[in-house]
């Protein structure tokens, strides 16, 4: 306990005496925490809407023109005695029409242009979740798509999935990039770290000599990169709440239309508490490389 408190105590006094080196390794840390942290927040509301949308899944089943009331009567009962589906609603072609009237009124005057309706009636199933989880309702999608009457049937899983596999990779690709300035972060510390060793590096020989114990050498460098690494973290939490408060009000009613009325939400505490942590560790490790041959 008292090598800690000593590490801490030599560590902000470097920090006092190297206060732009230091900045500089700090915001080095807050870059690289901002764009895992900007990926992170990104990918989790992605992730989060696409479970809330698989959990409410739809397929919407587009009839022939020429279907007869007895092919129509067939599929419902199918669909009502399949066990997938939470329930159904029969859309008419002119309720079709209305609908797409009524929810893109700028384009409602190419259907006048058009002359006959051009919109098929269909029938907008609602998806259980154990039947979308357990693959029941695609196999209830591939027989229905063979019945007669059916022209085409829209499943939301299909998007849902393209959807999920983008998120992923997204991630990927994110991760590659942030452990990268991760390394060039740690490489920032441990050059101003050095800095300050090579400054003490007198009082270094003599606690040298005097067989002082390896963490009273090592542990203030540690711990000045330590520091560094959690400032520079909580820098980057707080610009990334800033940015995210403000976006999220500027444009919220954007968002709202784009989202279906869902809304997004800002990084959970455990995720936060990863990232602050994420860059103390950072910061250690740099502090440590640039320590090792000390003592």
């Amino acid at each position: 306990m008292r090598a800690f408190d000593y590490a801490m105590r030599q560590a902000w006094a470097s920090l006092q005496r190297s206060r732009a080196s230091s900045a500089f390794a700090a915001v080095a840390i807050a870059l690289a925490i901002i764009v895992l942290g900007a990926l992170l927040l990104v990918t989790w509301n992605a992730q989060r809407l696409v479970s809330e949308w698989s959990s409410s899944a739809e397929f919407s089943i587009y009839l022939q023109d020429g279907a007869t009331s007895e092919q129509r009567g067939a599929i419902e009962a199918l669909l009502d005695g399949s066990g997938a589906t939470a329930g159904r609603e029969y859309v008419s072609k002119a309720q079709a029409l209305t609908r797409f009237r009524h929810e893109f009124s700028e384009l409602a005057a190419l259907t006048d242009a058009v002359g006959d309706n051009p919109f098929p009636a269909s029938l907008e199933v609602r998806v259980r979740p154990d039947a979308e989880r357990d693959g029941r309702a695609a196999a209830i999608v591939q027989r229905v798509l063979a019945m007669p009457g059916v022209a085409d049937v829209r499943y939301d899983r299909e998007w849902l999935g393209r959807l999920s596999s983008a998120v992923r990779t997204i991630r990927a690709a994110g991760l590659a990039i942030a452990v990268l300035m991760a390394f060039a972060a740690a490489v920032t510390v441990a050059a101003v770290v050095r800095l300050g060793l090579y400054a003490r590096r007198d009082e270094i020989e003599i606690m040298e000599l005097v067989g002082a114990p390896v963490a009273y050498i090592r542990g203030p460098f540690i711990a000045e990169g330590f520091i560094q690494g959690g400032f520079g973290a909580a820098v980057a939490l707080a610009v990334l709440l800033a940015v995210f408060v403000s976006a999220r009000a500027w444009w919220a009613s954007d968002i709202a239309g784009l989202l279906a009325g869902a809304g997004l939400q800002f990084l959970p505490f455990r995720l936060c508490a990863y990232l602050l942590a994420g860059g103390m560790i950072v910061g250690g490790l740099g502090g440590f490389a640039a320590s090792r041959h000390a003592g």
